[in-house]
C-alpha cells in the first residue's frame, strides 16, 4: 500500500493551492503527471489550432486581466523575471486556459550567454517554461549572485545563462526554453519552440 505524505509547508507555497489542508489544484496535478510522464514539453497553447495559423503568438503578463498590452524589451528591466502568457492579437485574447502556457521572461546581458542560449533570446529577453520540472511549481525567483532562476518549492535552481540546464536540485531536465523574435516592437514566440523541450 502506497501512502501519501504532504508537507503543508509545501502546500504553502504551490502556485494555485489556498493552502488548506487537502487542497489540491487540479492544474498543478496535471503539471504533476506531465513531468511524470516526461511530456512536461506538450505545452496546450503549442498544440492548439490557434499556433498552426501564420499570426505569431505575443507575450503579456500574466497577471493582466483585460487591456492586454504586448511586452516590448524594453518594458523588462534587466533581472527581473515576469511570468507570462502567450497572446493570439488576431483574437486579442491571452492563452491562459491552462497553466500550464505560463513562461518566465527575463532580460540579462547578452554577453553572458552561451551561444545557443543567445541565438534563441531577442534583445537580449529569455523565455522558459514556469513550470519546473520537478513538481509543476511555478519557477520565477531570480537569484542574481548565482545568476540562476530558483523553484520556491523545492529549491531546484537553473543557469538561465546556459540553456536552463539544473544547477541543483531534485529536478532532473532543464526547463523548456522557447526561442523569441521581434514582431516589430514586440516580443514574438518562434515558431518550432520550445527549443529543448526540457530534456
Amino acid at each position: 500500500m502506497t501512502s501519501k505524505i504532504t508537507s503543508s509547508a509545501s502546500l504553502a507555497h504551490c502556485s494555485g493551492c489556498d493552502a488548506q489542508p487537502g487542497c489540491a489544484d487540479p492544474s498543478r496535478r496535471d503539471a504533476l503527471k506531465r513531468v511524470s510522464l516526461g511530456t512536461l514539453s506538450s505545452i496546450p497553447f503549442w498544440a492548439s489550432t490557434a499556433h498552426a495559423q501564420s499570426a505569431p503568438l505575443l507575450l503579456v503578463d500574466a497577471d493582466a486581466e483585460k487591456d492586454f498590452k504586448p511586452l516590448r524589451p524594453d518594458d523588462l528591466a534587466i533581472g527581473k523575471p515576469l511570468l507570462v502568457f502567450p497572446f493570439d492579437p488576431k483574437t486579442g485574447a491571452p492563452k491562459n486556459e491552462s497553466r500550464l502556457n505560463k513562461m518566465v521572461v527575463i532580460r540579462l546581458p547578452e554577453d553572458q550567454m552561451a551561444a545557443d542560449t543567445k541565438a534563441r533570446s531577442a534583445a537580449g529577453v529569455l523565455a522558459y517554461s514556469s513550470i519546473c520540472t520537478h513538481q509543476g511549481c511555478d519557477v520565477k525567483t531570480w537569484m542574481a549572485k548565482e545568476s540562476v532562476l530558483a523553484c520556491y518549492c523545492h529549491a531546484s535552481k537553473f543557469a538561465l545563462f546556459d540553456s536552463a540546464k539544473v544547477v541543483s536540485g531534485p529536478a532532473l531536465k532543464p526547463l523548456p526554453a522557447f526561442a523569441l523574435a521581434m514582431e516589430g516592437e514586440f516580443l514574438a514566440v518562434v515558431t518550432g519552440s520550445p527549443a529543448n523541450q526540457g530534456s
